[in-house]
């Protein structure tokens, strides 16, 4: 038995009963995969010899993989595998040390628990997902992971600085950007890691011009292995590659971080768009007063936040009746005949509080010709509420759902904001031709084009089940005919890997099944992503 084998030589714990299997066979997905065992490693040791044990396995009597994963909140089916899961919360959740622009981090610490200690000091680590008091570092870095700052700041990508990740060969190595005559060193070495440089580096100087053309034209990105970030003739930076990756080309166990200043000042500005024709024009203006984030939900996500009011309200935390009073609003705009189509959350921050006051007076002030009601909030418990709608939508879908499935498959879609007019219309009409099979929500981050589409389906029907693809097509189409990218922040995994010859043609794909073979000529770090997936394989393993 696996199990047993493996017992012999881990520290941590090894568990393969069928209570722990069932919860690992599921993430935030519509799938789910049943691994043969579960591994909590104690330290970098554990995790150096699992994967060293799966190298010596494959390819003889059995093959085995190993799949990282830290909290399991994925939408994409990354962390499923039918082998052997390697949780890092329970052991590898240390902060280690804290600076004054930097943070070194293990991979199972909670954001929630990481952000609290950052707010103590006066910092913020800005790349975090609307999930950051769900979700753990581990899976952030994995899958390029972004949210309503990305706007002002970027994604995880530029926050990554050095890591230490266990690639292929069992060996534990330190990962971090190289100036050429660092990286013209590393070319000589011996051993798999010179191997690794070696080949990468001659792969993508023999493909430069098709890599760089390939980049997709939008702000967010977490589809594909990003070669072209490797490598700009100045700096070979293997953290570009390895963000994202979701465990297929190795696995983290200590990453550093930059972070930045906390601004002291916020202000929060609402506005109700009763019709969604200004929507695109209105994200254009406002961005050229510089919000630090530009959120939006739509009126069936405000739907579900009043039908499932107690759960939303228990997410906030203190007083339950005075949290109450602050959705009467909301409770009136559906007694009077419903909720406005969007609500956007325009967000500025700064050192100064005049300064913010006067670029939040002015920003309200020119919302006035458009057809929109804006609201400057003045108090942080109303303003609370409406980032928790926005925050906690899914997983309020995701728990409250009954007989209807919350279904994560086109849920990350980009395109440049300039083309928001003629395409969320277009979008729309795609969905609404599946009406008599699902109903969905909106939200997401208008002023990067990038917005979150959660179908509820009947996922116990099969009809319904055979809809995924040809939605999945039909929506995916329509994104690359705009240039986009099918996922900007939740990554390919099981749902979208079958989908990126589509996004990015024959040749690159043929140059992502490369890396892989670099980087893990055994197949063994996490199959089924980024390359290999097999359409197939998901359609059976979609959850009934």
């Amino acid at each position: 038995m696996i199990q047993d084998e493996i017992k012999k030589f881990v520290e941590g714990e090894v568990l393969s009963d069928d209570q722990t299997l069932a919860a690992y066979s599921h993430d935030y997905s519509i799938f789910a995969v049943t691994p043969r065992v579960v591994v909590f490693p104690k330290n970098s040791s554990d995790v150096k010899k699992l994967v060293a044990f799966a190298a010596t396995k494959s390819g003889r009597d059995e093959h085995i993989s190993i799949t990282a994963r830290s909290a399991g909140t994925d939408m994409s089916g990354g962390p499923l595998n039918d082998s052997v899961i390697v949780d890092f919360t329970k052991h590898f959740n240390h902060v280690k040390e804290i600076g004054s622009d930097y943070a070194l981090v293990e991979p199972g610490v909670y954001f929630r628990d990481f952000e609290l200690q950052l707010k103590q000091r006066g910092l913020l680590y800005p790349a975090y997902p609307a999930s950051k008091d769900l979700c753990a570092l581990g899976g952030m870095i994995s899958n390029n992971s972004g949210g309503e700052k990305t706007l002002a700041y970027g994604k995880t990508q530029d926050y990554v600085q050095e890591l230490k990740v266990v690639l292929s060969d069992g060996e534990e190595y330190e990962i971090r950007p190289l100036l050429k005559k660092e990286l013209q060193s590393k070319l000589k070495k011996r051993g798999f890691e010179g191997e690794v440089y070696r080949k990468l580096y001659a792969l993508i100087e023999k493909n430069y011009e098709l890599i760089q053309s390939a980049k997709p034209d939008v702000s967010k990105n977490s589809s594909g292995y990003f070669l072209w970030d490797v490598w700009d003739k100045k700096t070979f930076d293997l953290t570009k590659l390895i963000v994202g990756s979701q465990g297929t080309l190795g696995i983290v166990t200590e990453a550093r971080l930059g972070v930045v200043k906390l601004k002291r000042y916020s202000s929060l500005v609402v506005v109700f768009l009763k019709d969604l024709r200004p929507l695109a024009h209105l994200i254009t203006h406002t961005l050229k007063f510089k919000p630090e984030s530009m959120e939006s939900f739509d009126d069936k996500t405000l739907s579900v936040a009043m039908r499932f009011l107690p759960g939303l309200i228990k997410s906030m935390g203190s007083n339950f009746l005075k949290l109450v009073f602050q959705f009467v609003p909301e409770m009136m705009m559906a007694l009077r005949g419903g909720f406005p189509k969007m609500i956007l959350l325009v967000e500025f921050t700064s050192n100064n509080a005049d300064e913010l006051a006067r670029t939040t007076n002015a920003f309200f002030e020119s919302t006035k010709p458009y057809d929109v009601q804006a609201r400057i909030i003045r108090s942080d418990a109303e303003a609370k509420k409406y980032w928790t709608i926005r925050r906690q939508s899914f997983n309020l879908l995701h728990s409250h759902s009954k007989g209807k499935e919350a279904a994560a498959f086109i849920d990350d879609i980009i395109v440049k904001p300039e083309y928001l007019p003629e395409f969320l219309p277009k979008l729309n009409a795609i969905l609404d031709r599946y009406k008599n099979a699902l109903i969905y929500t909106i939200a997401g981050h208008p002023g990067n084009g990038n917005f979150h589409i959660i179908p509820l389906m009947d996922l116990k029907n099969p009809d319904v089940r055979l809809l995924i693809p040809k939605i999945s097509d039909e929506v995916y189409d329509l994104v690359l005919q705009y240039k986009g990218s099918i996922t900007a922040e939740h990554n390919d995994g099981l749902i979208r890997t079958p989908y990126l010859e589509k996004m990015y043609g024959a040749k690159m794909v043929k140059l992502f099944e490369q890396v892989k073979k670099i980087f893990d000529p055994k197949n063994i770090l996490n199959p089924r992503k980024k390359v290999g997936g097999d359409l197939k394989y998901s359609m059976n393993h979609i959850k009934k």
